[in-house]
Parts: structure tokens; sequence; C-alpha cells
């Protein structure tokens, strides 16, 4: 459903938040690792998603990544739409390019249902939602997080 780059950043901003719940602001190296991802493409993803004001940054000693409070309410809609754009949200599940009610293709209905629960969880799961659920014990984020 969702590319290994909307994975990766959704992973790295939640990753992030943990830490900076714990006042830690981690750097490119720990996130890649933590996240289990290669060190050039988080980085890379990571430039994105400050450039797009999903994340902060500051380099050098003391620097790393963190959020501003207003930041953390970003949804998963939102980190889906600057990694990949909003396409997937709208495209015919078979690949049609004039897929509709009025002149469906065989996966129509089937589809249009998984795209639109899909929609309702990204438009309602944010950064702060998926780190309170991870930090309440209430979820996990592979080996990456331990009370």
């Amino acid at each position: 459903m969702i590319s290994k780059s909307t994975e990766y950043a959704i992973r790295s901003l939640v990753y992030i938040q943990l830490q900076n719940g714990k006042e830690k602001r981690p750097g490119v190296v720990e996130i890649a690792h933590e996240i289990e991802a290669p060190e050039p493409y988080t980085a890379k993803i990571l430039q994105l998603l400050t450039k797009q004001g999903l994340v902060e940054s500051v380099k050098g000693r003391g620097g790393g990544f963190f959020f501003r409070e207003d930041q953390l309410d970003h949804t998963l809609y939102n980190i889906i739409q600057v990694v990949d754009g909003d396409s997937f949200f709208y495209k015919c599940g078979f690949g049609l390019h004039h897929c509709s009610s009025e002149h469906p293709c065989p996966l129509h209905d089937k589809f249009e249902a998984i795209r639109d629960g899909f929609y309702q969880i990204a438009i309602s799961e944010t950064i702060r939602s998926l780190a309170r659920k991870i930090t309440e014990g209430n979820a996990v984020m592979n080996r990456i997080y331990n009370n």
C-alpha cells in the first residue's frame, strides 16, 4: 500500500518523537540503525521531511532531529503526500486510467473500500498518536523501544 520510502519516513518520525520524549535529539546514523534502514536512504528521506517542515534539525554538537509542538500533529496522510504524493487515494486498484463508479474495473468496489479505509487511518493517525501507543505499551516498533 505504501512505499518503502514512506515506511522509513513514518518510522523515522515516530522514532524521533520517542527520543524527543526522553529529551534526546537523534542523528541520521542512530535513526537509520534503529529503524533498520540504509543510512544514505534515511538521510535523503529526512532531508525531504525537514525541507517540507515535518521535522526540524540542528547540525553540530547537541544537534539532531526534533519536533516543534505543532509538528507532532502531522498525519500519516501528510507524510504520504510529502514522500509519495496522494495518488494512491485516488487511483484505480487495477491500474486503469478511466475507472469510475459508472465504468468500474473488476476490482473497483473492493479496492475502493480498502482505499477509503486506509484514507481514514491516514487522516486520523498522527506522529503523536503513534508514538503514544508505543510509550503506553500498546504497540511496539521493532526492537527499538523498551520501557
